[in-house]
């Protein structure tokens, strides 16, 4: 049933994540139900999604390389971040983490609802307001950074917001970075939890594997299915884990 059950969720998780995005909402609880601590299955979701994050990124390999500054501008930050939210998330205590966690899923939810009108605002951002305030977008790169390397579900959607606010680009550039920048700050935060001896490789790669073979049939089938139905599918299933979570807590 465990075994099931997590193929389903990574499945799902891999699938979602090429569509719609929110993955994690599936695949984090499920790897706490294949009998993880919460601190644990967090660190093992970042190493069973990380594969997805470069597959996403290296669709935007064209992109990528005609922004190579900003990417190390902003890649900084990312790694500073990524690193501080890893060492925060091990230096939190498991009955704090998980009594912080379903309120970190309920804002992921927040997130996801807002994907489609920050995308929008991006948009009319880019064409109407081409200023860039480089600086004010390292610092809030930094603050993602962080929330990405403790939990990390919606940073995508915090730096499209951050982009939107503080560079605007068309929405394409801004979907390349967003994918280069998640890579960067959960790869660090992996390598960190990898050195902790906090992964559980076993039920990683099974998690993996299937968010691996979801995101391929969700990238096939992206165009038949509608992102926003899909989208409230998520958002409706972490929210009732959610306060599950908290109805137990």
């Amino acid at each position: 049933m465990t075994l099931l059950v997590l193929l389903a969720a990574g499945f799902a998780a891999g699938f979602v994540n090429a569509i719609a995005g929110g993955g994690t909402l599936l695949s984090f609880p499920a790897l706490m139900f294949g009998g993880l601590t919460a601190i644990v299955a967090n660190a093992t979701n970042t190493l069973a999604l990380v594969p997805g994050a470069i597959a996403s990124a290296w669709v935007y390999r064209q992109r990528l390389r005609e922004n190579r500054q900003l990417i190390i501008t902003y890649g900084v930050p990312s790694v500073i971040g990524g690193l501080a939210g890893a060492v925060l998330l091990l230096a939190t205590t498991e009955k704090l983490f998980r009594a912080i966690v379903p309120f970190l899923i309920l804002l992921a939810c927040v997130l996801l609802v807002l994907n489609e009108p920050i995308g929008r605002w991006m948009t009319r951002r880019a064409n109407l307001n081409p200023k860039r305030h480089a600086i004010l977008l390292w610092g809030s790169q930094l603050v993602i950074g962080i929330y990405g390397g403790y939990f990390g579900a919606g940073i995508g959607i915090m730096m499209l917001a951050a982009m939107a606010i503080f560079l605007p680009e068309d929405l394409q550039t801004a979907n390349a970075l967003k994918a280069i920048l998640a890579v960067v700050i959960n790869g660090t935060a992996l390598v960190y939890f990898i050195v902790a001896g906090k992964i559980d490789y076993q039920l990683g790669a099974i998690v993996a594997v299937a968010a691996i073979a979801g995101g391929y049939v969700g990238a096939h089938v992206a165009q038949k299915l509608s992102p926003r139905w899909l989208r409230a599918v998520v958002v409706v299933y972490g929210a009732a884990i959610a306060l599950y979570m908290l109805g137990r807590g």
